[in-house]
């Protein structure tokens, strides 16, 4: 998709878009012939939705390419992942809010457990609690380097982002973290000549840092991972002509939505209902709404089918109250597949409804993947979602005489 040509169609309306992620919303049947976590939840209302609506299923990347988060947000914001590239360190710093500078590099970081021999036993410590890691973090601020500044900022349990500010440094590093136990963290590595003195000045601050937590119990390492610098993309106001805002709990789906240009609502919780309450509260003052809802891919990472398929028939029970709000688009999707019978991310192209009163509905009243399959939208790239749902906000002129 061109999308030049839709930024130069862009017209006025006073329409508004909710885009509604059940993140890796994707599954497999438990067995074969079965179902999958979708069709087997109980879902009226998406149900009675997806009578009324344009369905199909969209490839996040490029068919056969399994997904992060990352990409698969950007392409259903509309934005190619394979020309915009964001790393994990810069989504987790903009999640809390931190303002990235462009000379900035940024990664995850996880608070660890390693024996006497500096063995990981534990990759997330206990999950510490997030008042201790308010602790931990605030020693590690405290690390100084000859040249560059450091700043450890505590998101929740064990995970922090971690940034580093000085002139000339890139983000082509290895990771220290090996993704798994009963091995040593690893040193950072250059992944290119022009990456040496980023490694050297991560490494300085991992040795101060092994002595800072050395007595500390269960947190008496780190592990970093994702390096990543701020990339620049065009926002949402500039590319649609969209006052956007962003509904989301977990920091790396803030991160995403505030890189694109959304405003990023403060949520009076964690919750479902707390998300809903917000977009409530805020629905006079924005044109485009995203909501993102995490657990139903937690639950399928975790391997638990009937996990999410309760997650699903959660988001069910709150359609009653996003129709009220009497939105001219409706997009429910999600950024990825995550089938619990996998416990990750996959491949699979992921089942999405699109209402507008413009659209041809398709009168399947089911919401799932082989219902979507047959879905007039077909399976087309993600990336096509916005300029779909733009059109049936009747945001997008004629082109052409």
């Amino acid at each position: 998709m061109n999308t030049d040509v839709i930024s130069e169609l862009i017209q006025s309306a006073q329409t508004k878009i909710v885009m509604l992620i059940m993140d890796g919303l994707g599954g497999l049947p438990r067995e074969r012939g079965g179902n999958t976590e979708l069709e087997t939840a109980f879902t009226p209302n998406l149900d009675d939705l997806a009578e009324q609506s344009s369905l199909g299923l969209s490839i996040p990347v490029r068919p056969g390419i399994t997904p992060g988060s990352g990409p698969g947000h950007l392409a259903l914001f509309g934005y190619d992942p394979l020309q915009y590239k964001i790393g994990r360190g810069a989504m987790e710093a903009l999640g809390v809010d931190f303002e990235l500078c462009p000379e900035d590099l940024a990664a995850r970081g996880n608070y660890c457990t390693v024996n006497e021999n500096g063995v990981i036993i534990d990759r997330r410590a206990g999950r510490i609690g997030t008042d201790v890691n308010q602790e931990l973090s605030m020693l590690l601020s405290m690390i100084k380097l000859d040249d560059a500044d450091i700043f450890i900022e505590p998101i929740k349990e064990h995970r922090f982002a971690y940034i580093l500010r000085a002139p000339g440094l890139n983000d082509a590093l290895s990771e220290t973290d090996p993704q798994r136990t009963g091995v040593t963290p690893l040193p950072v590595r250059a992944l290119k000549k022009h990456s040496e003195k980023a490694a050297n000045l991560v490494n300085q601050f991992l040795s101060s840092a092994q002595l800072v937590l050395q007595n500390k119990q269960p947190a008496n390492m780190i592990l970093l991972r994702g390096f990543a610098k701020l990339p620049i993309l065009p926002t949402f106001q500039m590319k649609y002509g969209l006052r956007s805002a962003g509904i989301a709990v977990n920091g790396m789906y803030r991160g995403v939505a505030r890189l694109v240009g959304m405003q990023v609502m403060d949520i009076n919780g964690l919750t479902l209902k707390d998300e809903f309450d917000t977009l409530e509260n805020n629905w006079e003052n924005f044109d485009f709404f995203y909501l993102h809802v995490k657990n139903i891919d937690t639950f399928g990472e975790l391997g638990d089918f009937d996990g999410k398929v309760k997650a699903i028939e959660e988001v069910d029970a709150y359609i009653p109250r996003l129709l009220a709000l009497k939105p001219d688009v409706i997009i429910i999707t999600g950024d990825h597949s995550s089938p619990a019978v996998l416990k990750s991310h996959s491949w699979h192209p992921v089942p999405l409804l699109l209402y507008s009163p413009f659209v041809r509905p398709d009168g399947i009243r089911e919401f799932g993947e082989r219902a979507c399959t047959h879905g007039s939208l077909g399976t087309f790239p993600a990336t096509n979602i916005m300029p779909i749902a733009l059109a049936n906000a009747l945001r997008l002129a004629k082109y052409g005489a």
